[in-house]
């Protein structure tokens, strides 16, 4: 799914599964990877400088437009997993993540993609990347 080549922003993020979280075969219930997508999104706007409750206070909302993943695996209840989350793209009014979510024997389980948009708080209008962002997008995006 990622290509290492292209010039991007990388984080990885981990957690152990919870009890709570799984089905009665002990499976990750499928509804709460997004939240582990979620953990992977607010970790990589602090690895670059910004907490993801500052956006916020700075008016700006990031609601999902699209969502995407594939099972190839299942996690299970107490493994700890990692989470890969990339930006492979410089934003524009989207912004796109990808996830690679491996297990504790670095095998991969799962690969997914959410889309989000820049919406001012204020207005309810879509925005493109707004300057504050952008620039530690810029400074962190590497090879």
């Amino acid at each position: 799914m990622i290509n290492l080549h292209l010039k991007m922003i990388h984080t990885t993020t981990s957690l152990r599964v919870r009890y709570g979280e799984t089905d009665p075969m002990k499976y990750v219930y499928y509804g709460n990877y997004a939240e582990y997508f979620e953990v992977g999104r607010v970790e990589l706007f602090r690895s670059i400088g910004i907490p993801y409750n500052e956006i916020e206070n700075q008016g700006i909302w990031l609601p999902v437009s699209e969502y995407k993943i594939k099972y190839l695996r299942p996690a299970l209840y107490d493994q700890k997993l990692i989470i890969h989350t990339y930006v492979k793209k410089i934003p524009g009014v989207r912004i796109e993540f990808e996830y690679e979510i491996f297990n504790e024997e670095n095998i991969k389980i799962t690969e997914a993609s959410t889309t989000l948009f820049f919406l001012d708080a204020k207005t309810n209008k879509v925005i493109k990347c707004p300057e504050f962002l952008m620039q530690l997008v810029k400074e962190n995006w590497k090879e």
